[in-house]
């Protein structure tokens, strides 16, 4: 099992800039693709940013691309994301999840991923 506490989210102005972290414990000496989701109300749950196991390899969705950086720590398993330029359509509850690197196909949709973190509400203001 793994164990996945974000944190970081909060209000800020479009133009802003947030930080999110998302600390995972338990079985993490395998390794896992992360990946952030999003999900504003009244919408499905979004992809926005994966990292493989080593950090090696990132990937994201194109309306974040160039203004968000995903990255992680693996000597402290913690993975982040930092978002610059945000605008008032990144509003949404932010989740960070985690899949073994074996079972993961695309990266890109929720239901490939195991583990998931209670979540993070990121409120843009225009």
């Amino acid at each position: 099992q793994v164990q996945l506490v974000e944190s970081g989210g909060g209000l800020v102005q479009a133009g802003g800039s947030l930080g999110l972290s998302c600390a995972a414990s338990g079985r993490t000496n395998s390794g896992y693709v992360m990946g952030w989701f999003r999900q504003a109300p009244g919408k499905d749950r979004e992809f926005v940013a994966r990292i493989s196991s080593n950090g090696g390899n990132t990937y994201y969705t194109d309306s974040v691309k160039g203004r968000f950086t995903i990255s992680r720590d693996v000597a402290k398993n913690t993975v982040y994301l930092q978002m610059n330029s945000l605008k008032p359509e990144d509003t949404a509850v932010y989740y960070c999840a985690a899949a073994a690197t074996w079972s993961i196909r695309t990266g890109v949709r929720p239901d490939e991923y195991n583990y998931w973190g209670q979540g993070t509400q990121v409120t843009v203001s225009s």
